[in-house]
């Protein structure tokens, strides 16, 4: 079992959905101050409060599912709950020493009971039987798991976690990711999309684009590439201009393409004006070249008067004459006599 269905499991397990059917056979002492229950840092919320009995902490389930995200089946017929999140689906009868995590029993040492109507579970237990790491601090009454997540990446601008990898999905939650919150990037789904969890363990679906968060990876920048070559691609024979502008995409310059084929794919605002685009990024020599890379030349007597975009095996996505439009060429001949810089944005 790897570390992310053990954690899973602990967490599901802490706390079973029941209409009641089993009972603790001795009502809890009361503590002095109530206990909290945090997840990799993140307060989980519940409707009552956990309960130690002996020392054994007892967890209730309904704010730790949905803190979780699973989705919940009871079937009233034989009381059993069944938890589904992701690829993990967790089955139990509330009483029986036992649950099943995607058909593997595993043993619990104190059956889930009923406290004040309510389904509770022991998490110590089970938590540490799955191997995950489990504190309990006395000075605050609190029990502190860490799921061993890494929340890696932070957003730097405003984003919606959906649902699906689709700007039409429906949002996880109303709110927005705001800047400065920490997600764990679970996979890269494309060039536009990461799979993400959050701190308070809500997965989802953000923009994979650069103003919403500094993740990156070779996986990542691999995918946005080929996307700006693609997108790049569709404007082939698009007519040369002059002094085009950016706003339209029905005539380019060599400047106002790059500046219309990152924005529109990457969402990456470049200066208008090939000297001032050759200022962003980071300078990269040409034995270290990547598709998507900038290439800089001169050109009509300034040190820096063309801009091209690398697209791989030597090859080049431009524009600057009325007779070639928007093509693909071989970079070589007069274009390394004038090559001046290369910078990578991505």
């Amino acid at each position: 079992m790897d570390k992310r269905n053990a954690a899973l499991l602990s967490l599901l397990t802490l706390s079973l959905y029941s209409s009641g059917v089993v009972h603790a056979d001795a009502r809890p002492q009361a503590e002095a101050r109530a206990i909290s229950v945090y997840l990799d840092g993140q307060r989980i919320q519940s409707g009552v409060q956990p309960l130690n009995l002996n020392g054994t902490v007892l967890v209730p389930m309904r704010g730790l599912f949905e803190a979780q995200g699973a989705k919940l089946s009871w079937n009233n017929a034989d009381k059993t709950v069944t938890a589904i999140k992701a690829d993990t689906t967790l089955t139990y009868r509330m009483g029986a020493g036992t649950a099943e995590l995607n058909g593997q029993t595993l043993s619990l040492a104190v059956p889930g009971q009923i406290a004040e109507n309510t389904a509770m579970i022991p998490l110590r237990f089970v938590s540490e039987a799955l191997g995950n790491k489990v504190d309990w601090v006395p000075g605050t009454q609190s029990v502190q798991i860490s799921s061993g997540i890494i929340y890696e990446t932070s957003i730097l601008h405003g984003v919606n976690l959906r649902s699906l990898p689709d700007a039409k999905s429906d949002p996880v939650s109303p709110e927005l990711l705001s800047a400065g919150t920490k997600v764990h990037v679970v996979s890269v789904v494309d060039a536009l999309w990461l799979k993400v969890v959050t701190g308070n363990n809500r997965t989802g679906y953000i923009s994979a684009k650069p103003k919403y968060t500094d993740y990156t990876s070779g996986s990542l920048t691999d995918k946005q590439a080929e996307a700006l070559i693609a997108y790049g691609k569709t404007f082939l024979g698009t007519p040369y201009e002059f002094g085009a502008s950016p706003d339209q995409t029905a005539t380019f310059d060599c400047s106002s393409f790059v500046k219309r084929v990152f924005e529109d794919t990457l969402s990456i605002e470049l200066p208008r004006v090939s000297f001032d685009q050759a200022k962003e990024g980071k300078e990269v020599g040409l034995d270290g070249l990547r598709p998507g890379d900038l290439l800089f030349f001169s050109a009509r007597g300034l040190d820096i008067g063309h801009v091209a975009i690398y697209a791989g095996n030597n090859q080049i996505l431009h524009t600057y004459s009325t007779k070639l439009n928007v093509h693909m060429e071989a970079f070589d001949g007069q274009w390394r006599t004038r090559f001046v810089t290369a910078r990578r944005i991505l």
